[in-house]
């Protein structure tokens, strides 16, 4: 199953990710993907260069960012398990490792699983 986990920040402090964290985070990624677990990830600019899409009323309406949400959504990761228990270790890990190194940081990851062909089989 793919899960799509996806960061977002309501607090963090001045100043760039301290280096530890940056150095436990390609670590921890690097687990990730030589187990098989992560296919994909990347850091997201912020939504001030981004665009919304959306469709109110019947039409269709395009606005730039930045958006006024007070979560900004700051990356994301692919993963491939077997369970849902596995992302949310993952993520969990993830999220811990910013707690442990990043005194006063604070977040949030969303654990959403992908639909797959199996999702829409005919019924058996």
């Amino acid at each position: 199953m793919r899960y799509l986990v996806t960061l977002k920040v309501t607090a963090q402090p001045d100043g760039p990710p301290p280096a530890d964290l940056m150095e436990a985070i390609m670590k921890l990624g690097q687990e990730a993907t030589e187990s098989g677990a992560l296919l994909d990830t990347s850091g997201l600019a912020p939504s001030s260069e981004g665009a919304r899409v959306e469709i109110s009323g019947g039409r269709l309406i395009v606005s730039d960012g930045p958006f006024a949400e007070a979560k900004e959504m700051i990356s994301y990761a692919l993963y491939e398990v077997r369970t849902k228990e596995e992302a949310v270790e993952w993520a969990s890990r993830f999220v811990r490792l910013h707690r442990d190194l990043w005194p006063g940081w604070e977040g949030e990851a969303d654990v959403l699983r992908l639909f797959g062909p199996a999702d829409f089989a005919p019924p058996a």
